[in-house]
């Protein structure tokens, strides 16, 4: 008995994984999962990401390379909030990166390791997930739920305003988000609506960097199989987010959609490996990379 309430625990939870600087890459599933009231996740991963970085037209960096390496500790606590479940997350990111192009047509290459913004999330399971214990989870048996995000990224990440390239953002970023999940036999149906609020950077350059709000989607599908192990594929739209720099020059949008894939292997009823891989369908401005993901979780009450 106590192995099946573990294995179904094992089923549900997730964390999620990825270098906090590239949030435009994000691809989440399983983010609106429950899980019981106590239930502690520590997740140590690896990304690997390799591919373009792409500059609007009006900053003089042409045909960019990046190569960049990540490690990322994370921790995850299942919470009670107004009788509802809920989850807090926090993401502490290490990075090391290459990137080579050509800058006003001269070949520069440029190398950073050091601390990427840190990331900070609760969501709150505001229908179809109501707050329950380890023995109450048993039978628990979840059909729809809608939940509330916000997500917070801290910009502790280091940063040389001299630099176009950093690991940090030296600005605030506000994410709400709405999610609908849905399940199905062993299906899961996921649907995310979400927006990015970004506060100004006022040392870029020597100027103000401003950006308007992004706006993003994500629909995810993914299957269970009877011992804990599933798959999902996703996809992911953004768009908007348009940069206006100090001397009024504004820069275009973003209009990026990316599509990737995610398997969940429990090694034992504590312990799951995740796989994850995503890459670009169309990228307009930003981050056009292939990345690639591990990380193994440790699940404690």
């Amino acid at each position: 008995m106590m192995y099946s309430v573990l294995k179904t625990i094992l089923c549900y939870v997730i964390i999620l994984l990825g270098v906090s600087n590239l949030r435009a890459q994000d691809i989440q599933p399983r983010v609106y999962a429950p899980a019981p009231v106590g239930t502690n996740v520590i997740t140590l991963g690896y990304t690997y990401s390799y591919g373009a970085l792409l500059f609007d037209k009006t900053i003089p960096i042409t045909d960019t390379d990046a190569s960049i390496h990540g490690i990322n500790a994370a921790y995850s606590r299942a919470t009670k909030f107004l009788g509802a479940a809920g989850r807090f997350d926090v993401v502490l990111p290490l990075v090391r990166g290459f990137w080579d192009g050509q800058v006003s047509d001269l070949s520069q290459s440029t190398d950073r390791f050091g601390m990427a913004d840190p990331v900070i999330r609760y969501a709150v399971f505001i229908k179809g997930a109501p707050a329950l214990t380890k023995e109450e989870f048993s039978d628990f048996e979840p059909e729809t739920i809608i939940g509330l995000t916000m997500r917070m990224q801290v910009p502790l990440g280091q940063y040389d305003p001299d630099r176009l390239i950093n690991l940090g953002t030296n600005r605030w970023t506000f994410s709400p988000q709405i999610g609908l999940w849905h399940a199905f036999r062993n299906f899961t149906f996921e649907a995310y609506a979400g927006l990015w609020l970004f506060t100004d950077n006022t040392n870029f350059l020597g100027a103000t960097r401003s950006q308007n709000p992004l706006a993003t989607l994500q629909a995810h599908v993914s299957y269970a199989f009877n011992n804990g192990l599933w798959i999902a594929a996703s996809t992911r739209q953004s768009f908007g987010g348009a940069v206006t720099t100090g001397n009024g020059e504004r820069l275009d949008p973003e209009t990026n959609n990316r599509v990737g894939l995610s398997l969940a292997l429990p090694l034992s009823k504590n312990y799951v490996i995740r796989l994850s891989g995503t890459t670009g369908l169309s990228t307009t401005i930003g981050n056009d990379y292939t990345t690639f993901g591990i990380g193994c979780q440790a699940v404690f009450w």
